[in-house]
């Protein structure tokens, strides 16, 4: 979901620099995401996420910017806003595993071999945030990992739940566990009411409330029904604000 202005810069050099500077980017420029007011998760319990981030972006906890989800033993699909600074640099990411605090250490750490777009991907401006559609990304790791992948779903019922380690408050930048909160899924007349021609029920779905919501960092994260892929964490007009759900894409249309 949205992401909050920034203004430092680390230090890096050839392709970590360009990532890094990029991955700035994308926490200063579109909607960025955290979960908010949620709990910490049980140790273990979704082996399957991915910290998405770089080395050099040392202003947060192992370089995480994003998160992702692992769908097949060497791919892990997230946001294409995430991926698409670091395309043309795939091996400047990592993706780390089955670490429920980031400023610990353990769990498994890949490099990323290679990156694909939803061609259809696109950017757009809702009253001056950016938006995005079409907004998913695969990336391909350099080695498979040892663990089962997560299931994909389509979104129904009344909740799902969603995870990451990103702010949860306006302006954290320094929480580094691994949070989950249950989130009411929004009927699609109601996205339509919060954003109008932007929201597009063909490709992306609404959840979220004042009081649980995703928020910066949790870009490209899961939302899960019944344990379940429904949806990744795209974009929304701030984080838990009235009457703007989150914006998560869906999943079980991928075809890219």
């Amino acid at each position: 979901m949205q992401n909050s202005p920034r203004s430092t810069r680390p230090v890096a050099t050839g392709a970590l620099a360009a990532v890094t500077l990029a991955a700035a980017a994308v926490v200063a420029t579109g909607p960025a995401q955290a979960v908010v007011g949620g709990t910490e998760a049980a140790p273990g319990a979704y082996p399957w996420l991915a910290a998405i981030g770089t080395p050099a972006f040392a202003m947060r906890p192992a370089g995480q910017f994003c998160a992702g989800a692992l769908i097949a033993p060497d791919q892990v699909i997230t946001a294409a806003h995430c991926a698409v600074p670091a395309q043309q640099t795939p091996e400047a990411l990592t993706a780390t595993f089955g670490r429920d605090d980031l400023s610990a250490t353990g769990g498994i750490t890949v490099g990323i071999k290679s990156i694909r777009i939803d061609p259809r991907f696109r950017v757009s401006i809702f009253d001056s945030d950016l938006t995005y559609h079409h907004d998913l990304a695969v990336l391909t790791l350099a080695e498979p990992v040892p663990v089962t992948p997560v299931a994909v779903t389509t979104p129904r019922g009344d909740t799902g739940t969603v995870v990451g380690w990103g702010a949860t408050t306006d302006g954290d930048w320094a929480n580094s566990r691994l949070h989950t909160v249950t989130v009411p899924l929004a009927a699609d007349t109601d996205c339509v009411t919060a954003y109008g021609t932007e929201f597009d029920a063909g490709e992306a779905f609404c959840a979220g409330s004042p009081t649980a919501d995703t928020g910066e960092f949790d870009s490209g994260g899961p939302l899960l029904v019944d344990g379940k892929l429904a949806g990744i964490t795209s974009w929304g007009k701030g984080s838990a604000q009235p009457g703007y759900p989150g914006v998560y894409a869906r999943v079980a249309s991928t075809t890219f």
